[in-house]
């Protein structure tokens, strides 16, 4: 299914990989850490990221996303790329505006219905240099679970997106830059940097 998604919120999950959290210094949580990115922050396959004047730090983060369908069910999965200014993460203490920079979600290239999200392989590179490769078996808290999760605290309504957040192997990304997230089953998507 060709991926035309206008989400009312994009609901994501932090540190949901233990390599990740560690990575970062942080523990695993108990329960899903969730955070919200903007629909502004949203870029189609093939668009440009672009660097904002406030950050020295831009990571990647390859991620499976989540496309609610009616009531509240699971439509299908994708990729993401949930771009993040690192410096500014750690000056804030928090997530919103490390976030939410317009281009920060390339989100793509299509909308799987039929995959199992279980356990698939997501490989994130940088001008075709392998920096994340993990598994979706991975994640601390599953897709069925994370569903549950978000829904006992908020309606998520058809179009919404839900991160489940990412692997270990996050770091910079610089202008010229071509990123590129694959989700096996799903597809690839691929960003360049500015």
């Amino acid at each position: 299914m060709t991926l035309a998604v206008h989400p009312t919120k994009i609901v994501c999950i932090g540190r949901n990989y233990a390599a990740h959290a560690r990575e970062l210094g942080n523990e695993v949580p108990a329960e899903p850490l969730i955070f919200l990115k903007p629909p502004s922050a949203l870029l189609p396959p093939g668009g440009t990221i672009v660097r904002p004047p406030q950050s020295q730090r831009v990571d990647f983060e390859g991620e499976l996303a989540i496309v609610i369908g009616e009531a509240g069910s699971v439509l299908g999965y994708t990729c993401a790329n949930d771009v993040t200014a690192r410096d500014l993460q750690k000056k804030d203490v928090q997530f919103t505006r490390a976030k939410s920079f317009d281009t920060f979600l390339p989100l793509g290239p299509c909308i799987d219905t039929d995959v199992d999200p279980n356990d698939l392989p997501i490989v994130t590179t940088v001008n075709g240099t392998v920096k994340q490769d993990g598994r979706t078996s991975q994640m601390v808290f599953n897709c069925a679970f994370i569903v549950h999760y978000i829904s006992s605290i908020m309606t998520l309504l058809p179009g919404d997106v839900i991160l489940t957040g990412t692997p270990a192997g996050v770091g910079p990304l610089a202008a010229g830059d071509l990123v590129e997230v694959s989700i096996e089953g799903i597809g690839l998507l691929r960003n360049v940097v500015a």
